[in-house]
């Protein structure tokens, strides 16, 4: 018998998880001492923590405290891919599908943020 927590049964958890192994070996390309490495490194462990705690709360808005936070995690990965390009540590076309996820996991979880919350303000409203 395999045993699942709920937060593993989410799509969006099973993306950013694939979003962390494609960026591993962004990673170890890098240097240890470089900024932007443990800053992309804690943000991306940040996102699929986020989610699987969040997910685990019994009230809408302590989920969505945390699916806020997941969300900006993902963002913040998105600029950290930016910042590597802008230095000449990847080139654009490197990081299009480490993009490509953090879109996916942005559009999931602004959608758990949604269905969590009937008095906010929603991104594209």
């Amino acid at each position: 018998m395999t045993l699942s927590f709920d937060h593993e049964k989410l799509e969006v958890y099973q993306a950013a998880l694939g979003f962390v192994a494609w960026v591993e070996p962004v990673l170890q390309e890098l240097p240890k001492t470089m900024a932007v490495r443990d800053q992309l490194d804690r943000a991306s462990t940040s996102i699929v923590l986020n989610l699987a705690e969040g997910n685990g709360k019994f009230t809408p808005a302590d989920r969505c405290r945390f699916f806020d936070i997941a969300r900006g995690s993902a963002l913040e990965c998105a600029a950290a891919l930016d910042v590597l390009v802008a230095k000449g540590r990847c080139d654009s076309a490197a990081v299009a599908t480490g993009k490509a996820h953090l879109h996916r996991i942005v559009s999931m979880t602004v959608g758990l943020i949604r269905a969590n919350s009937d008095y906010r303000l929603h991104e594209g409203d």
